[in-house]
């Protein structure tokens, strides 16, 4: 085959894979039967759950800091938390196997893309969670009487679907680790003790931009184990378009980042020697 027949079979592939997940079916194979429960919970990635707890924990403890707590907003900023992540993952999975993206797939494996479950059943699952974590959200507002957040739920929610779906998903341009950054960061530090107290404090914006960083840092890694497969699925990430090498530098940048954020604010406050300790435990 020469170099441009080659081309227009790739240019094929990807426009295969490209247009809204929605309208097209994926093969379900009859040989592996049903998912069991674990395939469900491995389907959940709960590895991935940290990125949830992380900022809502942090904010908990910066609101402890203020006497700003309010335990029962913490406990459903928790579980829209949860509820966000788990829905985004099994959404991912739905999108991605639809579109045939995962049929080179070298990390775990998915369920829509090994076909142990029909698409519509994993979309319908992600959609639950994503409902479950908007109701959540929306009695954190009732309780903390701030109506605004709501825009963010919605937001956050859209977010959290239009990453791998819809017609022109933002995750395959590039854009995950920017839009996981933001919400897994400053979104979610900040809109956690804005709900318990109705402040904007500098701790949680210092704090929820180095969480952002890590949470950027842990996609682009992923992204940077997928980057041959994604390649071939016609997928661009950012480290499809910067490249393994230039990739890991930068994924070695945002794991030191905010650990100097960090400190640099924290000797500014005099706090230096107490979160020095913490950061040589962590």
């Amino acid at each position: 085959m020469n170099e441009r027949a080659r081309r227009r079979t790739t240019r094929r592939e990807q426009a295969k894979r490209s247009g809204n997940p929605a309208k097209r079916k994926a093969a379900v194979d009859p040989a592996l039967g049903p998912a069991t429960p674990r395939d469900w919970v491995k389907g959940a990635r709960p590895r991935t759950l940290g990125m949830a707890v992380g900022p809502v924990a942090a904010a908990s403890g910066i609101a402890v800091f203020n006497d700003l707590f309010n335990w029962p907003i913490a406990v459903l900023c928790l579980l829209l938390a949860l509820f966000m992540q788990i829905g985004v993952n099994f959404a991912n999975d739905y999108s991605d196997g639809v579109r045939g993206t995962d049929e080179r797939r070298v990390g775990p494996g998915r369920l829509t893309g090994s076909g142990k479950a029909a698409p519509k059943t994993v979309r319908n699952v992600a959609l639950g969670f994503l409902a479950a974590g908007g109701a959540a959200g929306i009695a954190a507002v009732l309780l903390g009487q701030q109506w605004w957040l709501l825009a963010v739920g919605i937001v956050a929610i859209l977010a959290a679907w239009f990453y791998t779906g819809g017609k022109r998903p933002y995750g395959y341009m590039a854009l995950g680790e920017l839009v996981s950054g933001l919400f897994f960061g400053p979104v979610a530090v900040v809109g956690t003790v804005f709900a318990m107290s109705g402040e904007i404090l500098e701790d949680a914006v210092i704090i929820g931009v180095a969480l952002g960083l890590l949470a950027a840092a842990a996609m682009l890694v992923n992204n940077i184990r997928d980057v041959e497969t994604d390649r071939a699925a016609g997928k661009r990430t950012l480290a499809t378009l910067l490249g393994p090498t230039v990739s890991k530098v930068l994924y070695g940048l945002l794991m030191l980042a905010p650990f100097s954020l960090v400190a640099i604010y924290a000797f500014a406050l005099m706090y230096g020697p107490w979160v020095l300790l913490i950061m040589l435990i962590a």
